[in-house]
């Protein structure tokens, strides 16, 4: 298959990567590989091992990530991979604002002594950096789902290397369009490939990237023997979304940032968090080592849960639903959901801009923080 040459930038990367070798009538498309058995004496072995439409969509994750890569049948099967990795009893740091999937999962190992969990906010690198000792791995997610805490990702992973300790982020919000973890000298780099990179809301998949071949091996037989593998079709549509990433995500962030600066402006909401926003605590940190600032936009509103969750119904453009990263704008009250961390405001909606045109969002946007009052 093609693979990425160092001199491409991520917009043509995202193109070329993860495509059949070129010949005489040969398919432009990687085709999907529906089959779980395979004659012997090849790489392949079984269809748990290993799958040409994986590959394909892992080739072109590892060219934009700058690492190999694995792909999963989740993002939360890839993390739980990682996670799987440590010794029983390891110590994990991780954000006590981040995804409520990760915070519940490790607050499940924890109760269960499997593994011991240390929740600290993310953003303040010196709490961070305190609570490093004897840690077995520093978990970053940066951007935060969904309160938008930036980490200082060079500055986290230098201490925590110098330590021993194993660094693994989570590039869902950021993607590798804005910033490069490994690059860094994190160890692994975790995508929810539901999200922006496959991008229309179809598929659920994660991946793992790293250039440790230690890692690697493990990652590799945990996803093996758990089970948690991709389907080839997902895979497949995973990496026709790929194609056009670089394009949805450009709109989508050049989109989040007009809605913030607007949305800082109105009557009807209390406070906005998008770094992108010159005046956001987050800026200048995030602006030092990231190319963009993203396509989610937090903010509050101006009234209480009731009237927030009438504010998501109300839309017409914008979908009320969880998750995020697709063509199509989403927006929720994060707190509706029990697991949620109750350090998020109850008015806290996430709102995942999506790739419509700017003035039609606004109107939406603006008429159903109307409705609500």
């Amino acid at each position: 298959m093609n693979s990425k040459d160092p001199k491409h930038r991520p917009e043509t990367i995202a193109i070329t990567a993860g495509r059949p070798e070129v010949g005489a009538d040969s398919a432009l498309n990687q085709p999907i590989s529906l089959n779980s058995t395979f004659v012997a004496g090849g790489a392949i072995g079984y269809g748990r091992y290993g799958n040409e439409t994986w590959t394909a969509l892992e080739e072109a994750i590892s060219a934009l990530e700058g690492g190999k890569t694995l792909s999963y049948s989740s993002g939360m099967a890839a993390i739980s991979a990682v996670f799987s990795t440590l010794p029983a009893g390891a110590k994990v740091v991780a954000s006590d604002q981040g995804y409520s999937g990760v915070m519940t999962l490790l607050g499940n190992l924890n109760a269960a002594k499997k593994l011991k969990a240390e929740f600290v906010s993310i953003a303040d690198t010196n709490a961070v950096i305190a609570v490093l000792d004897g840690a077995d791995l520093l978990w970053i997610e940066s951007p935060t789902n969904p309160s938008l805490d930036v980490a200082d990702l060079p500055a986290l992973i230098k201490e925590a290397k110098s330590r021993g300790i194993t660094v693994a982020v989570d590039n869902t919000f950021a993607t590798a369009l804005t910033q490069q973890p490994l690059a860094m000298g994190a160890d692994i780099v975790m995508n929810s490939v539901t999200k922006y990179l496959a991008g229309h809301s179809d598929v659920v998949l994660g991946s793992l990237s790293t250039n440790d071949p230690v890692h690697y091996k493990a990652l590799e037989d945990a996803r093996k023997f758990n089970g948690s593998i991709p389907g080839p079709f997902e895979a497949w549509l995973a990496l026709r979304g790929i194609r056009t990433f670089p394009l949805r995500f450009q709109r989508a962030s050049e989109n989040a940032l007009e809605i913030a600066k607007r949305l800082s402006q109105h009557p009807l909401v209390t406070r906005v968090r998008y770094p992108g926003l010159a005046s956001d605590p987050q800026h200048a940190k995030a602006k030092a080592f990231m190319k963009g600032f993203g396509a989610i936009v937090s903010f509050e509103y101006a009234g209480d849960a009731a009237a927030t969750d009438k504010v998501c119904e109300s839309s017409k453009i914008i979908t009320f639903a969880t998750s995020l990263g697709g063509v199509e704008s989403l927006w929720e009250r994060r707190r509706r959901w029990p697991i949620e961390s109750a350090s998020v405001p109850e008015t806290l909606i996430r709102l995942s801009v999506g790739c419509e045109d700017i003035e039609d969002l606004w109107t939406d946007i603006d008429s159903a923080l109307h409705t609500a009052r």
